[in-house]
């Protein structure tokens, strides 16, 4: 049995489907695909109880510059803080 029945925000349908999931920690991102619940009325996302534990773990492991597990897939970059255009500011 499902947690929900219907969104919990809208009341709306809910169908299961693979999303794309975005962690960040410690400066570092993971990008994944993951199984989840989202409703067709207004796309709120429900994850299984352990694949949020799961989303915590990862988070951790970013934060303490811990690897294991994770693929390399490039590099991210930010513009720099003397970047021209003032209305564009580096991320961190």
């Amino acid at each position: 049995m499902k947690p929900f029945e219907k969104c919990p925000v809208c009341g709306g349908e809910l169908e299961d489907k693979q999303v794309e999931k975005l962690l960040r920690g410690g400066g570092n991102t993971v990008s994944m695909k993951v199984a989840a619940e989202v409703c067709l009325h207004c796309g709120e996302r429900l994850y299984a109880e352990d694949v949020v534990k799961s989303f915590e773990e990862i988070r951790s492991k970013l934060r303490k510059q811990e690897f294991s597990y994770l693929k390399t897939l490039g590099r991210s970059f930010t513009v720099e803080a003397n970047w021209p255009n003032k209305a564009i500011q580096p991320t961190t």
